[in-house]
């Protein structure tokens, strides 16, 4: 397999073979994100994807696939439908494809469209909302309103597809904190995702969320100000059917919580937490990664 720099997935696609349709990412502007700052975006060509999902099908059964880099679906839909296709043709035992995604990609396609995607394996779309607040997405600069992001997540449902939504605690700062957790709450009720990954901001050098970090614009949450925040998101979240996770290894507190019905429950457990304020109770320090 041929990558080009650092390849990034979601947690969920650990055991995934990973196929880089794409280098960095079209938008590549997010003030926190560090991920594809190295990399001029470019859409691989078909022959440079033919030859690793051959060299792939050399290695036996593949259940799943998951298509990097940052946002494999601006990829123009005859291509990526060429793509799906030679994967179904030639790796065994396929059984989902994944693929990272953002909203104003998302909505360039409609539901039609989607389902053609669909059809050929394409089963699960990754979409970053970090924030339901309007003014923490413009601080961020993140390039989708709450609006879009609510449509793309609609679009992605209407198309049968699973949808696994990030969001970020800790990214509106002290100041907007509650906000930035009720918001997201509640947006996310709106997207009603069938899954939810929270994780906790954490600062890379260099980027441009450092900065304001190191001028005093941004003043982070303590651990248990991100807990406070993870407590408000939950309360303001309503689901159909939605597996909630903040076990990623950022988070101070990891839980893994099957809602609605295991709502009220992990809501007891934070609250206990909150109320003890023990460190003892939270992940150390040294444990914590992106």
């Amino acid at each position: 397999m041929k990558y080009e720099g650092m390849i990034y997935r979601p947690p969920s696609e650990a055991n995934s073979l990973i196929l880089q349709v794409t280098v960095g990412c079209s938008y590549n502007r997010c003030t926190f994100c560090h991920s594809f700052r190295d990399k001029e975006f470019r859409v691989k060509s078909f022959e440079e994807i033919r030859e690793d999902i051959d060299e792939a099908a050399q290695t036996g059964n593949i259940p799943r696939v998951f298509l990097a880099d940052g946002d494999a679906l601006i990829i123009p839909q005859p291509d990526l439908i060429r793509i799906l296709d030679y994967l179904k043709l030639k790796i065994r035992g396929l059984e989902r494809v994944g693929i990272y995604a953002n909203a104003v990609d998302v909505l360039k396609k409609d539901v039609e469209e989607l389902k053609q995607l669909r059809d050929r394996g394409l089963g699960i779309v990754y979409l970053g909302l970090e924030s339901g607040n309007p003014e923490v997405l413009k601080r961020i600069k993140k390039n989708a309103t709450v609006g879009q992001m609510i449509r793309a997540a609609k679009r992605v449902k209407d198309a049968g597809m699973l949808l696994s939504v990030t969001v970020l605690l800790g990214i509106g700062g002290v100041e907007m904190s509650r906000e930035h957790a009720a918001d997201t709450g509640r947006v996310l009720s709106e997207m009603d995702p069938d899954f939810v990954g929270a994780l906790s901001l954490m600062i890379v050098p260099g980027t441009p969320i450092d900065e304001e970090l190191r001028s005093g614009k941004l003043v982070l949450p303590t651990p248990f100000g991100l807990i406070r925040e993870l407590e408000t998101m939950i309360a303001h979240c309503n689901f159909t059917k939605c597996f909630f996770a903040s076990n990623h290894a950022s988070n101070y507190l990891p839980l893994r919580i099957q809602m609605p019905g295991e709502k009220e429950q992990a809501l007891a457990l934070i609250r206990r937490v909150l109320e003890r304020k023990d460190p003892v109770l939270l992940r150390p320090e040294y444990m914590r990664a992106l």
